[in-house]
């Protein structure tokens, strides 16, 4: 039998065993580049994740009425909804104005009331003031008295729905739905209906930009491409001169361009009396938008079809293929991710356009972006801006996912 030794433990210079000393070089590796990338995630979660989830939660979060009428909402537990509560319920209304009044949050009861019945607040003010004058009860008959809207069962329905702290109030109102008396899911009535066609008319607006810059942007892409370097460089700066003014520099040069004693209405003045209606319309807003859209579209169509070899093109000349049909079977599929990256990029940002339709554009050609400043800056309704927001990134998400999913289906055919 012949004795085999065992192999002897690898060390390093310092007597550690070599697998050990490796994972203690791959560990500090690895925390070395978790160190690196630390800031820019932090970045990236304190600036974007952040402020998403924030928006997310806030569009069904809202504690705050009940935590103002707190006895107001218990009260109403168990209310059956078909008809007005008992006396109960109106005596924890009159305690809890009353604390309202002292505390000086009366009037975000009917703030918050007034988001789903218009008009309520004044009356609820004015009750809270009245409130005070009553010692004891019958308190349903004191408050019926003060103001009839107390023995109305939208009342009732409208103080129960707020003082739920988890709601989905401000997402139904988004999409111009709310909850009926009885406690249907009804549209509301026609006169306040405005979030529908204002999503269909900010996705119209969007979809309208990008065809235009396409259309645009595409022939000048394929000259850049195929131009002597020295030429294309001097044209692309030209392209690129957009990102260096101001957004707001450009929208307002727009502005002075469109209005009807401008530049353009002068030259047309020569062949018309009639200056035509550019600015404050939607043909204003879509011109301005596709002049500052269109190097986001470009750029990408351009970086593609830099790695297109022309061999390709010849080829299928070679083969008896003729111009347009060798341009469109043969180089124009070659082109597909970057008119789908450059179409997508501008799609999204249009979506948030805030200042171009608020100087250019018309009262029936503002976006969603408007309505959000208009819930946070006018009416202070965080919870609506929220939902609107909330909406449109859900939007987004579902067009984008199809959007992929078409263009996978496409290049399976194009394979």
């Amino acid at each position: 039998m012949v004795a085999v030794a065992a192999s002897p433990i690898v060390t390093s210079t310092d007597g550690v065993p070599l697998k050990v000393r490796l994972q203690q070089v791959e560990r500090t590796r690895r925390l070395k580049a978790v160190a690196l990338v630390a800031p820019l995630f932090l970045y990236i979660v304190l600036s974007f994740v952040f402020p998403i989830v924030d928006m997310l939660w806030r569009s069904v979060w809202d504690p705050k009425f009940a935590e103002t009428m707190p006895q107001t909402v218990a009260a109403l537990a168990n209310w059956d909804r078909q008809s007005v509560p008992d006396e109960s319920a109106f005596a924890a209304v009159v305690a809890d104005l009353k604390q309202a009044q002292k505390d000086k949050t009366t009037a975000y009861v009917g703030k918050r009331l007034n988001y789903d019945i218009s008009g309520i607040r004044s009356k609820i003010i004015v009750t809270g003031r009245n409130v005070e004058k009553i010692e004891s009860g019958p308190y349903k008959e004191a408050l019926i008295q003060a103001d009839p809207m107390w023995n109305d069962l939208n009342t009732w329905a409208a103080i129960e729905r707020a003082g739920h702290r988890l709601t989905a109030s401000y997402l139904l109102g988004a999409l111009d739905l709310e909850w009926s008396a009885d406690g249907e899911l009804v549209n509301v009535p026609k006169q306040r209906a405005v979030y529908r066609d204002m999503y269909v008319r900010t996705f119209w607006i969007a979809l309208q930009v990008t065809a235009f810059t396409l259309l645009l942007g595409f022939p000048v892409a394929y000259l850049l491409a195929n131009l002597p370097t020295k030429t294309a460089n001097l044209l692309m700066i030209l392209v690129l001169l957009p990102f260096w003014t101001s957004l707001l520099v450009r929208t307002t040069a727009w502005f002075v361009l469109l209005q009807d004693s401008g530049p353009i209405n002068d030259v047309v003045s020569v062949v018309s009396q009639e200056p035509l209606r550019l600015i404050f319309s939607r043909v204003g807003t879509i011109i301005a938008m596709t002049h500052i859209q269109l190097p986001f579209t470009l750029l990408p169509i351009y970086s593609v079809m830099k790695t297109i070899s022309p061999n390709y093109v010849r080829a299928a000349r070679s083969l008896g293929a003729g111009p347009f049909y060798a341009f469109w079977r043969v180089y124009f599929p070659q082109t597909l991710p970057g008119i789908a990256a450059g179409c997508l990029l501008t799609f999204i940002l249009c979506l948030g356009y805030y200042i171009t339709p608020a100087l250019v554009g018309g009262a029936s050609d503002q976006m969603v972006s408007n309505y959000i400043a208009l819930a946070i800056n006018q009416e202070g309704n965080w919870g609506k801006a929220a939902a609107l927001g909330t909406i449109l990134l859900a939007a987004t998400m579902i067009l984008y996912f199809i959007y992929n999913k078409l263009i996978g289906i496409d290049k399976l055919k194009l394979g």
